[in-house]
């Protein structure tokens, strides 16, 4: 039996149980990680906490919706059984929200249909040797390294997330759509939670001038590495910056994880880039769920 539970009579312990034993391996799932990036968030609830779909919601004009918050890649059904039907989630999910856009994850088998959108992430298994998993790196990403270790570029993972937050606001902030100074102030304390926790690491890149070229954040959960954000110089990116990053995480990913989630992008250009690493593209569902009356079938979220 699926119930509905608030989160202010969730059993955290079960919870977080779920989820860091479920195949999802996604950080994002956490209470505490749901806490910081959104203000209301309820679960659906499968018997003793054998599964689990935490619900960010939101209101506007007094309606309730679902949303994605900022700074999370995928949510949906998190089990350790990936036999868990997803069909008796959704129902209760629609029949109580007339507004919806969530994206599931790649491992919840969702059935395609008009309230669904399949998207795209790019994962990398990782082999134990770094020279194997070079070797699957494509020719051009290989030129790109070696560009960089020509310029001599520079790994620090010790930096403060202050600085990766300062380089994508610099070079990326202006391009993402609704983004606010509030989402900055959660993001910071967010990544060093995250730190504090263990489950997610900066990595920043300089060049032979000591200046911040490039950086990320890594978040690692049971058997996957994820990248949660990135950013790199507008300058340095044709000086191979971008590759180098991303080539470093992987080598101090690999001996602790198992797979690479680059976290993904339907937009061709760049899952092109990140398939050029010997990553391939999984699938995953988005939910777009929308039955408000006529006049407000165009509620555009906040």
């Amino acid at each position: 039996m699926i119930r509905y539970v608030e989160r202010k009579v969730l059993d955290i312990e079960k919870y977080n149980a779920c989820i860091d034993s479920a195949v999802q391996n996604n950080v994002a799932g956490f209470s505490w990680y749901l806490d910081m990036v959104t203000t209301h968030w309820d679960v659906l609830v499968l018997g003793d906490y054998a599964a689990v779909m935490p619900i960010p919601w939101k209101k506007k004009y007094g309606i309730k919706y679902v949303t994605t918050p900022f700074w999370v890649l995928q949510l949906g059904v998190f089990s350790e059984n990936t036999s868990i039907e997803i069909a008796p989630f959704l129902a209760i999910l629609f029949s109580k929200y007339s507004f919806v856009n969530l994206r599931m994850n790649t491992e919840n088998n969702v059935l395609i249909g008009e309230n669904t959108q399949q998207n795209q992430c790019q994962v990398l298994q990782l082999d134990p040797v770094y020279s194997n998993i070079f070797k699957g790196y494509r020719k051009d990403r290989k030129k790109e390294l070696v560009k960089a270790e020509k310029a001599f570029f520079k790994e620090n993972w010790k930096d403060t997330p202050e600085k990766l937050i300062a380089l994508f606001q610099e070079n990326i902030g202006s391009r993402v759509k609704n983004i606010r100074k509030k989402d900055y102030v959660i993001l910071l304390q967010l990544l060093q939670v995250c730190i504090a926790k263990n489950k997610g690491k900066v990595l920043t890149v300089y060049d032979e001038d000591a200046r911040l070229i490039a950086a990320g954040f890594f978040l690692t959960q049971q058997t996957t590495c994820t990248i949660l954000l990135s950013a790199t110089d507008v300058e340095n990116r044709q000086r191979g910056a971008a590759s180098f990053l991303i080539d470093r995480a992987i080598a101090a990913c690999k001996k602790q994880v198992t797979a690479f989630n680059f976290g993904g992008s339907s937009i061709k250009g760049i899952a092109d880039y990140n398939t050029s690493f010997g990553a391939v593209s999984k699938e995953y569902t988005v939910l777009k769920h929308n039955r408000l009356p006529g006049v407000l079938k165009f509620f555009k979220q906040a």
